[in-house]
């Protein structure tokens, strides 16, 4: 049985077309864009912007012009898609190199090593490489264990200045030893 065209002299009942039409645009969106919650989005708005467009003027198909609205809204939603699937695709080979790195870092660490003089070498002669009063921040806050406030106090500066000089100081260190383990650096300088 075909279905009878819209008739243009009976006034246009969004309700009973939303009704008889919604299951066939759904099922054509997911056709195309294999996701029910899209698929159901993309019928729905399709059917409003369809009644939107019948209110102000006379549509001679309302059906044909249904779906070229679905099918505008089914290849938006496929190019946003193909744009979402580039962008992760992207990230997922920047965080699994990421992930290889650390587990070639990993595999390559020797406990053994952490302590070897050439590492006291390196250290020392960065710390000798800074400001005298970011040395001295860095050694009272990490060799001597003295707090940020107290360092603060005897320097006349915020904690924040402090923090200045601890983060200035560990992105020398953090360059210089670059070579090494990122766990290097956090096991000599982290505190805990």
């Amino acid at each position: 049985m075909h279905e009878r065209p819209e008739d243009q002299s009976v006034p246009f009942n969004f309700d009973g077309f939303y009704r008889r039409h919604y299951g066939k645009a759904f099922l054509f969106a997911k056709s195309y864009v294999h996701d029910i919650w899209a698929a159901e989005d993309i019928a729905s708005e399709a059917l409003i912007a369809m009644w939107e467009m019948k209110k102000k003027d006379d549509l001679r198909d309302p059906l044909a012009f249904l779906f070229s609205i679905i099918k505008n809204k089914s290849i938006d939603y496929l190019r946003h898609e193909v744009i979402r699937q580039k962008t992760l695709a992207v990230m997922s080979e920047v965080g699994l190199r990421e992930i290889n790195t650390r587990i070639a870092s990993l595999e390559a660490f020797d406990p053994e090593k952490i302590y070897t003089e050439d590492i006291k070498k390196i250290v020392e002669n960065t710390l000798q490489s800074l400001p005298e009063k970011t040395r001295e921040i860095f050694r009272m806050s990490r060799s001597r264990n003295i707090s940020k406030k107290e360092i603060s106090q005897i320097f006349n500066i915020t904690p924040k200045g402090v923090d200045y000089h601890l983060s200035k100081a560990l992105k020398y260190l953090r360059i210089n030893l670059k070579d090494y383990l990122p766990t290097l650096a956090f096991l000599l300088f982290m505190k805990n």
